[in-house]
């Protein structure tokens, strides 16, 4: 695999770039056409169909290929700081590079966590530093100080020292009081609140989804209930508040029904899932492969189904994979014991292809929206396809047939359970801050 920067030291284009032949995708614009892209400094200089290229410009054919506005990730765990030897800022950035992302929001369930404006400022003044700021990385906040549920963060220094978001994910804020004051400060600065759905009472000592496989394999369940019920809990506050309130990794039929309901109501809701829940079900525990061990849990072929169907018809606005990485040795241990989560930036366009736009259920400018369009509008981030706009571009090759290798992949960390497995669609560059990448 070659990989070829064209840039110098202040990430501009030492000469102008004209991609060819490409099938330009931007839902915002109603735009699927093939034509060209002319970029130089940034920006996109002009868009159409046989564009001549300048004196000195780079000219890449991309015929087969698809552009679309920059994919963020908005569900990353980077580890970094305290976590190093999982992932750091440099590893996750790669590894969201070579799935195509142009930009990812982490989550601060880092150590110390991610509860001052310091810690904000220090996360994005790295994701400037590495891979010469390709990537931009987007902090989300702790809603309470620690992420212990206790006492809230401060949030407007947060805000202002660029949070995107609030979470305290790995944990969800479980008291109610707490939880309506989170969303009564976040809403002075129109922020979201992203919950991590779970009601910790109810999935105590619990390694997977609570059910028939659960019963069969001896191992503690999870119930669907645990999800759900802080779903309703949350969408009644945040109708009461009328702030914003984002549901991280949607997992279970009842959750993607609340959100619907609570949508058709007006509610300022919005919602994510994670491939690996409309990829796989609970019978993929039956391996032991610690591998499928997550949280919120894989559940049943009718959650899956579900999830698809809230994809389809808007329910859900976002995929984002919940990138979890840990270490070999972490993982390899008794599946009661091993930390819950998987990688996922570099499967995450391939599995979405494959599992939602080949069987027909997202056509590719819907997968562009849960990818770009919705993600970024969340997060207060858009980007369009248009002159004169900056370039920010994810380009990827929606018929490519390739195999998952775990060990080819960018992460420091290789905790994937699709290793060996068959799938399409595949990225092929980005365009962000001045710098293009082909590989």
């Amino acid at each position: 695999m070659t990989t070829t920067l064209m840039s110098n030291a202040k990430n501009t284009y030492t000469q102008p770039v004209l991609l060819k032949n490409a099938r330009i995708i931007d839902p915002q614009r109603g735009l699927d056409k093939t034509m060209d892209i002319l970029l130089e400094k940034g920006k996109i200089c002009a868009l159409g169909n046989a564009i001549a290229p300048p004196a000195g410009a780079i000219v890449e054919d991309l015929a087969g290929l698809v552009v679309a506005p920059g994919f963020v990730d908005m569900h990353v765990h980077l580890r970094e700081p305290g976590f190093e030897h999982k992932e750091t800022i440099e590893s996750g950035t790669l590894s969201a590079l070579y799935g195509g992302f142009t930009a990812v929001c982490c989550m601060p369930n880092t150590n110390p966590a991610i509860d001052d404006e310091s810690m904000v400022r220090f996360v994005h003044s790295q994701g400037k530093v590495v891979h010469g700021g390709m990537v931009d990385v987007f902090p989300i906040a702790a809603v309470t100080k620690k992420r212990e549920g206790k006492e809230l963060a401060a949030i407007a220094e947060l805000v202002q020292a660029g949070a995107v978001g609030l979470s305290d994910d790995g944990a969800p804020v479980y008291d109610a009081e707490i939880m309506r004051r989170a969303l009564e400060y976040a809403g002075m600065y129109d922020v979201p609140i992203m919950q991590h759905c779970e009601d910790p009472s109810l999935v105590r000592g619990g390694a997977m989804n609570e059910g028939f496989v659960a019963t069969e394999l001896g191992l503690p369940g999870m119930p669907h209930i645990a999800e759900e019920i802080m779903v309703a809990r949350d969408l009644m506050l945040a109708e009461y508040t009328g702030s914003r309130y984002h549901v991280c990794h949607v997992s279970s039929a009842g959750s993607v029904e609340l959100v619907r309901a609570a949508k058709k109501k007006g509610i300022r809701v919005t919602a994510e899932v994670a491939p690996h829940h409309f990829t796989l079900t609970d019978d993929a525990v039956r391996s032991y492969d610690t591998n499928t061990k997550m949280n919120p849990p894989l559940r049943t072929v009718a959650d899956v189904e579900a999830l698809k169907e809230g994809l389809r018809d808007g329910t859900v606005d976002v995929i984002a994979t919940d990138h979890a990485p840990h270490s070999l040795d972490e993982k390899e241990v008794d599946y009661l014991q091993e930390p819950f989560g998987i990688v996922g930036l570099e499967t995450s366009l391939a599995l979405s292809i494959t599992m939602l736009v080949e069987p027909g259920i997202l056509t590719l400018t819907q997968l562009i929206e849960k990818l770009s369009v919705n993600p970024r509008r969340i997060i207060g981030k858009p980007v369009e396809i248009k002159e004169g706009a900056e370039a920010v571009l994810t380009i990827f090759n929606p018929k490519k047939q390739w195999t998952i290798e775990t060990e080819q992949l960018h992460s420091k960390s290789k905790n994937t359970p699709f290793g060996g497995r068959e799938v399409t669609g595949k990225a092929a560059g980005i365009v962000n801050n001045g710098l293009v990448m082909r590989y």
